[in-house]
């Protein structure tokens, strides 16, 4: 048994609050303000959906105003915070640029190779100053100290090893999460359920490890998250209604702050990447497919996702997102209550599945 920490019960139930109240005036506001300036979509582009009604388009941006506003309220003034709110909004205003070109309303356009530049420099920045990856834990059992791979420079020590991975870890998340949103209310759905998930491995962490240093880390994730997860399941009911559309502006920061938040806390970085690994592998299959097929591995095309796989077999968007959900649904038990076994049978069950869903549904169908 443990002892509840009643005065962090009461603050989490505070922020959740609140951030159900900001969330919902901010989103009411900027609705009236984007339909005011006709910051919206075109549906009219979109051969399936061109008897509808126009909707606001960059409403993800509410997500960071909401995390903004609440995080300099309420909590403490420190260097991972101030980190965390400077990269979040540098994330922020590059994908409001690439949000607002695909509407054709801005004259700057960042492409995918100076985006991805620009994403390794902001890593680059978070390592140097203190969320940086140490150590490594995998399914297979064992743990990887990187600590102990760098070059000695004189009296400077260059931890090259752990820079790499820090920063792999960041592209991987971003693009995994970030390619997920070609379906309509897939992202959300996938981004609102893992939160829910690293808040139960958090909570589990919190109460497992007596240490007074993790015991700040995870007090202050749980904190982060109490404050995004009511926008998160907010926004996804709206992008469930079609409400509006949030894209690039929803997906880019949640992705940097799960990539973020699982570094801060201390998690074992194989059990977070369990609840992303649908779209992990995804990455990776796409990565080696345009290779493979002589292709600009980093273009954007429509071939060779999961989704677009399914999608020229004729299934139904909700089929997909079905079938992808209950997929993750099995990472996310997996993360939770599995051991490292059996998270590597998931693992290689899952990798089966992503790779050759297209083939067997060709076949059933």
């Amino acid at each position: 048994m443990f002892n509840i920490d009643i005065p962090l019960l009461i603050k989490l139930f505070f922020l959740f609050g609140i951030s159900v109240i900001t969330t919902s005036v901010i989103i009411y506001s900027f609705d009236k303000f984007f339909r005011k300036i006709w910051l919206m979509d075109h549906p009219e582009r979109y051969p399936h959906e061109w008897n509808r009604k126009p909707i606001p388009y960059w409403m993800g941006i509410t997500l960071f105003i909401n995390f903004l506003l609440l995080s300099l309220a309420f909590l403490d003034d420190s260097k991972k915070l101030v980190i965390i709110l400077v990269i979040g909004a540098i994330i922020a205003l590059m994908s409001f640029i690439d949000d607002l070109d695909t509407i054709n309303i801005s004259p700057f356009w960042v492409p995918p190779l100076l985006r991805l530049i620009i994403q390794i420099c902001l890593w680059a920045v978070i390592w140097i100053t203190s969320i940086k990856i140490w150590y490594m834990s995998n399914i297979f059992g064992w743990v990887i100290n990187l600590s102990q791979y760098y070059l000695q420079l004189w009296d400077l020590r260059v931890y090259i090893i752990p820079f790499f991975i820090t920063i792999l870890w960041y592209v991987l998340v971003l693009n995994s999460i970030n390619w997920s949103d070609a379906i309509p209310w897939l992202s959300s759905g996938l981004v609102g359920t893992s939160l829910i998930v690293l808040l139960v491995l958090t909570i589990k962490l919190y109460y497992s490890d007596v240490t007074e240093v993790s015991k700040e880390n995870w007090e202050f994730v749980l904190l982060l998250l109490s404050i995004m997860i009511p926008s998160v399941l907010m926004l996804w009911s709206f992008d469930v209604n079609k409400r509006f559309l949030i894209w690039d502006s929803w997906t880019m920061f949640l992705a940097f702050m799960i990539a973020t938040l699982a570094i801060i806390s201390g998690w074992k970085i194989a059990t977070v990447a369990t609840v992303l690994w649908m779209y992990i592998i995804d990455f990776f299959y796409v990565i080696l497919a345009r290779i493979y097929n002589k292709k600009n591995p980093m273009k954007w095309d429509t071939t060779y996702h999961l989704h677009f796989r399914l999608a020229k077999l004729w299934f139904s968007k909700t089929f997909i997102r079905n079938l992808v959900y209950s997929l993750s649904f099995m990472f996310w038990i997996s993360a939770i209550f599995l051991d490292k076994f059996g998270k590597m049978m998931v693992f290689f069950i899952m990798m089966i599945i992503v790779f050759f869903v297209t083939k067997i549904l060709s076949l059933k169908k």
